[in-house]
């Protein structure tokens, strides 16, 4: 690793701050901090420090120095890190004398984070709670990308990972020296027993209902319905800051929009999309389509009409299911937000309750008209089955009136949709498919007309030890390393 390149980068945030911190990496490491403070700190020990030019000699800044001697670093490598005031300036001028030096060079993204992997400090499975963490908006976020950089799925893949090697070389001993007095005659008998027991674990880890993904994506809420019906102030109102363009005017919004949020510790993006009419101008059309399409691939579809003209045309939502048709896409949760309410001189009260409309409730409690247009010109679905499984709110988006009726129900359906995904051990796709690959050679494996067959099943088992070294990173990872770690930012 002598001739590696030695890499640097601001490691803190955007300046200006308090306090910028500079990490280096690398077999030159030391002579860096050798040029840069006329000495290198004890290890692990800050040390004060007089950062200056090392051609010119001019100073830099009044700094804390710290040495961390490889391998016992976070990168595994010798590595430096100078603490020095946050000012544009004086980071411009320590990146600019630390890259005067020979053999040193800027890191690219996540490259920190990277050797640290090449060098046995973090599993891929860390790897990615890190990236996660780095990345996480919310309470819940955080616990689950912790528990995850923490090694909670790393050491139970490795856990599998070595018991189904000591399966494997019973099969392998089997092959091999059947011949031998003193190797036992049935040893296919125990490594079935391991594989029997890896199913039933790997399986039960699978089942999880994607909470971990759910999490980490967190629940995504379409606001769609037709034009002018008040879609863009309620987002406002749900967001508590004007992030989308409310006019009188109708089809204005003509693009999705995006808003994050942290309703309750549970991450919530909602999608304030165009009014679905039908329209000749092409540039609405487009916007009307991408409505449909992500409100039908949304978690929930918040319906918004004016209250006051519940007879209005409004066109088909995609991607509803309907009986008569059981193939069509699954459809998202729909709940029906009657605006502007306060048009009509009703008043509302704010306490956070909201009623259901149940199987066993009678139709005649919903007016036939509106009912009419939900099913037949909205949802496409029986009346049954409407009627069985949305929510009502009447609400004012602009006054506020009924609102906090449906922000309740709204942070109860986030956290019931995202509910016991803290632990989860699953929270990629990725790893998803490398355990559903391990579960499915394990399956093979333990089929009737493997067991006398010892060299098709110890393939079997190689190809799920494989399964499992793929998620950690032992082997066959260099075509997702660059996916992965592009992800992340400089200095990490």
């Amino acid at each position: 690793m002598a001739d590696r390149d030695t890499i640097f980068a601001l490691s803190s945030g955007r300046p200006p701050a308090a306090i910028a911190v500079i990490r280096i990496s690398g077999p030159r490491a030391s002579e860096a901090l050798e040029a840069l403070c006329g000495k290198v700190p004890e290890p692990r020990k800050a040390a004060f420090a007089r950062l200056r030019d090392p051609q010119t000699n001019e100073p830099i800044d009044e700094a804390l120095a710290l040495w961390f001697p490889g391998p016992r670093s976070e990168t595994g490598e010798d590595t430096a890190e100078l603490q020095l005031h946050g000012g544009r300036a004086v980071i411009a001028a320590t990146l600019s004398a630390i890259a005067k030096l020979e053999g040193l060079r800027p890191a690219e993204a996540g490259e920190f984070t990277r050797r640290a992997f090449e060098n046995g400090k973090l599993d891929l499975t860390a790897v990615e709670g890190l990236a996660d963490l780095v990345m996480a908006e919310t309470e819940g976020q955080r616990r689950q990308a912790l528990r995850q950089m923490q090694g909670a799925l790393g050491r139970q893949a490795e856990s599998w990972r070595e018991r189904l090697i000591r399966a494997l070389a019973l099969i392998e001993a089997r092959i091999d020296f059947s011949d031998e007095a003193d190797v036992p005659e049935d040893l296919t008998r125990p490594a079935l027993v391991i594989a029997r027991e890896l199913v039933d674990e790997i399986a039960a880890v699978l089942a999880d209902g994607h909470r971990g993904e759910r999490l980490r994506e967190g629940l995504v809420v379409a606001i769609a319905g037709p034009p002018n019906a008040g879609k863009s102030t309620l987002l406002n109102r749900i967001a508590r800051r004007e992030a989308a363009i409310v006019s009188p005017f109708a089809g204005t919004t003509r693009d999705v929009i995006e808003v994050h949020l942290d309703l309750g510790g549970m991450p919530v993006t909602l999608l304030d999309t165009a009014g679905i009419r039908d329209s000749d101008d092409p540039v609405e059309r487009e916007g009307v389509r991408r409505a449909r399409e992500r409100a039908g691939a949304a978690d929930l579809v918040l319906w918004v009409m004016d209250a006051s003209e519940p007879t209005q045309p409004a066109g088909a939502m995609p991607g509803r299911r309907d009986a008569a048709n059981p193939s069509a896409a699954p459809s998202p949760p729909f709940w029906l937000i009657r605006n502007k309410i306060d048009l009509l001189g009703t008043a509302l009260s704010n306490e956070p309750q909201c009623q259901s409309i149940h199987k066993n409730e009678q139709i005649d409690q919903t007016n036939s008209t509106l009912r009419d247009m939900v099913n037949k010109k909205l949802t496409a679905r029986s009346e049954h089955g409407f009627m069985s499984t949305e929510l009502e709110f009447d609400l004012s988006a602009s006054s506020g009136g009924g609102f906090d009726k449906l922000l309740a129900a709204l942070t109860h359906h986030a956290s019931g949709f995202l509910a016991g995904a803290e632990p989860a051990l699953v929270t990629r796709e990725r790893h998803r498919r490398a355990l559903e690959d391990a579960l499915a050679a394990l399956r093979r494996a333990l089929k009737p007309e493997l067991a006398t067959k010892d060299d098709l099943l110890a393939e079997e088992l190689r190809i799920s030890a494989r399964a499992l070294g793929r998620l950690t990173g032992r082997v066959d990872v260099e075509d997702i390393l660059d996916v992965i770690f592009r992800d992340f930012c400089i200095g990490k």
